[in-house]
């Protein structure tokens, strides 16, 4: 059988232009002979729909733009995830094939944790379904259900499918992409089925979907592995009748099907004869390594913020440039992911800026090749602090950062750019950030990168670029706000490489106080990161959406009471 994989970028709600994208990947599979496609999870209306799957007009639009899809499916089979109304509501695998909607699976599990909400849109499926297709037997699957070790892949795989397929809209964070082959793996050994994974790729508002579609033998060996963060179709050819003679070998197979005689038979549908493919005999499919865990992060991040901005209608973006490492980072990524020419790059000085942040902002926005400009706000913060009567201590220092935030979006609103937010998570954790002030923007690039980790990012970057890319000064400075004399992030936090441990133990791995101090923290200092985090919680819920990274953002992830007297 020739196989293809249409690994694509979709934009939730945009139908029409949905359907184009699926059309022009189907007529590339049917040039390259393939007799088999996969479209991800929900392709037809983009994924995650959310609320617009409650309103039944844009439900009836699906069906519709389906239908048009299923017409042009002569010749070859595609299999599309779309959502399927009967009587209920379902996250469905449509076999398109003649021409004519053949089936439909319905997705059993329906994932309800982290950024999952698919119990409040869609009812479970409870049936099965097998395609023959020539000679092979195909078993279709949804995301969530070829996670689960039993049902219904086993249940397909007793029912004599060849071959797994599961169309998936997986979004990435750091180590997602390996985690999941290697589940993918055991799957293909556990059930002696070759398997195919067929991914969603690009931003979708905090979520970024990394592809990596991959194809397994039976014994779990990748045939094929598309490339992750960009759009592909992975062709190949693969002959699942290889995994009968193991089947035939392996008697626990045999008790299985015995035990589960009695669970209902998948509906058969009969798709005809395969077609030889006439480009070739064999046809190979390419095995892209997986990248390391940094340059998936950046592409993560130029993706997300590529597909945000575009997607969204916006054509340039602009973000304060303050000589510090996090803005660096967020100009360096804007402008990888936009080009430079798109990307504006504001320094705004006050009495506190030092003479080398503000010739490290000019010289990084030079060796971008972006456009920079230089507004002094010190007389607009006299201007406020009289009328305000006078403020002193942390007034003060906001007062800056509020007037910065202000700037920026006054140029938002001349010129039509979108404003970036340079917060990375250490600060967004603890509060560190100014409500109205460098909280202020559109779209917050680094507010799952930890502080660390944007230092990492930096150096990457350089080493990338095989130049100086980001002022080595800018990198080896010690961070600060700049908003009072001779300030330093470490007059308010601990160091940052101890301070991210007990975050990410905290607010990812939901370790408690007691916890943390038998791991061997400095108790203090986790009494004072908790006490910081828990009390940051209504700054956070005023924060622009940014890329998910880690396995626990704030957010769609993390969802913590404001009002709440539970400590530790």
């Amino acid at each position: 059988m020739r196989l293809a994989l249409a690994q694509i970028n979709v934009v939730v709600g945009d139908l029409d232009g949905n359907r184009e994208r699926i059309l022009s990947s189907l007529a590339d599979a049917r040039r390259e002979g393939a007799e088999l496609v996969l479209f991800p999870e929900l392709a037809v209306t983009g994924y995650p729909p959310e609320d617009l799957l409650l309103r039944p007009a844009f439900v009836r639009a699906a069906a519709r733009s389906l239908r048009q899809i299923a017409a042009a499916c002569t010749e070859v089979t595609a299999l599309v995830g779309t959502p399927w109304f009967d009587r209920d509501l379902f996250n469905a695998c449509a076999i398109c094939a003649d021409g004519e909607v053949r089936s439909i699976y319905r997705k059993r599990y329906l994932p309800n944790y982290g950024v999952f909400d698919e119990d409040r849109y869609f009812a479970p499926g409870r049936g099965l379904v097998l395609l023959r297709l020539g000679q092979t037997l195909v078993g279709p699957t949804v995301c969530e259900d070829i996670w689960q070790p039993g049902p219904p892949a086993t249940d397909l795989a007793l029912a004599g499918a060849e071959l797994l397929v599961n169309i998936s809209a997986s979004p990435f964070h750091v180590g997602k992409a390996e985690d999941r082959e290697e589940m993918l793996v055991t799957r293909a050994r556990d059930n002696s089925a070759f398997l195919a994974f067929c991914n969603l790729v690009g931003g979708q508002d905090e979520l970024v979907f990394d592809g990596h579609s991959v194809v397994l033998d039976d014994e779990g060996e990748v045939l094929a592995r598309a490339p992750g963060f960009e759009e592909a179709l992975l062709v190949l050819d693969v002959d699942p009748t290889e995994a009968i003679g193991r089947r035939l070998r392996d008697v626990r197979r045999r008790s299985l099907a015995r035990e589960r005689e009695d669970e209902q038979e998948p509906e058969l549908v009969e798709l005809g004869e395969s077609v030889v493919p006439t480009q070739s005999l064999v046809r190979a499919g390419s095995v892209v390594p997986f990248a390391d865990p940094l340059a998936q992060m950046r592409r993560a991040l130029v993706l997300a913020l590529d597909d945000y901005v575009g997607k969204n209608g916006f054509r340039e973006v602009v973000l304060g440039l303050s000589g510090g490492i996090d803005s660096a980072v967020v100009a360096a990524l804007a402008a990888d992911a936009l080009g430079p020419e798109r990307v504006h790059c504001v320094s705004m000085p006050s009495r506190y800026s030092s003479a080398g942040t503000r010739t490290d902002a000019e010289r990084l926005a030079e060796n971008l090749g972006c456009d920079f400009r230089e507004l002094p706000i010190e007389s607009a913060v006299v201007a406020l602090d009289g009328a305000a009567g006078g403020l002193e201590g942390l007034a003060a220092e906001n007062l800056q950062a509020r007037v910065r935030g202000m700037l920026l979006m006054a140029l938002s609103n001349t010129n039509g750019w979108l404003v970036l937010a340079t917060g990375n998570k250490s600060e967004l954790s603890v509060g560190y950030s100014t409500l109205y002030g460098d909280l202020a923007g559109g779209f917050a690039l680094i507010k799952d990168v930890f502080k660390t980790d944007v230092f990492r990012l930096a150096r990457h970057l350089n080493e990338r670029a095989g130049r100086e890319l980001i002022p080595v000064s800018i990198i080896e400075r010690a961070p600060s706000a700049e908003l009072r004399s001779d300030q330093r992030d470490e007059d308010s936090l601990p160091p940052y490489p101890v301070l991210d441990q007990v975050l990410e133990a905290y607010v990812e791995l939901d370790r408690s106080r007691e916890e943390l101090v038998a791991d061997g923290f400095d108790a203090a200092l986790v009494e004072r990161a908790i006490a910081l985090t828990d009390g940051a919680e209504y700054k956070r819920r005023q924060a622009p959406p940014g890329v998910k990274l880690r396995p626990k953002a704030f957010g769609r992830d993390r969802r913590t009471p404001i009002t709440n007297r539970w400590r530790g």
